[in-house]
């Protein structure tokens, strides 16, 4: 058996997406991931992620200013129980971790890539509060 799933094209989908689209267990296709990108840091954390290939808490942090030291973590630690990124830690003195995504978090780059057309396309529509 061919484990390969076959996916629609995007013209495909802009037909059959009229009449909604389920998953083979009756489920939107959407709704996990949209779930898991809830909350106020996720995106961000992720779209880090997208400019380092592996990163370490601290430089997280700086990179997100405003985010607390709690909220990176359980930011963090969700993303990881969602099987987003990884969590590689060094038993070495002085220990480290180090974050990274796998290979299902990797898979997002197409869609921040998309968002990112999307944002320089509406730029001069997007409300000044989110700017």
């Amino acid at each position: 058996m061919n484990s390969k799933k076959e996916y629609m094209s995007y013209d495909e989908y802009l037909v059959k997406v009229k009449e909604g689209i389920l998953t083979e267990q009756g489920n939107c296709p959407v709704t996990p991931l949209l779930l898991m990108l809830q909350g106020k840091w996720k995106t961000q954390v992720l779209y880090e992620f997208c400019i380092h290939d592996r990163v370490r808490f601290g430089e997280l942090k700086k990179a997100l200013p405003g985010i607390t030291n709690t909220m990176l973590t359980n930011t963090l630690r969700d993303l990881e129980k969602d099987g987003l990124i990884v969590r590689e830690q060094f038993n070495e003195i002085p220990p480290h971790v180090e974050y990274s995504f796998s290979e299902m978090g990797r898979d997002l780059m197409p869609v921040f890539y998309a968002i990112m057309v999307w944002g320089f396309k509406h730029e001069d529509e997007i409300p000044v509060d989110f700017k």
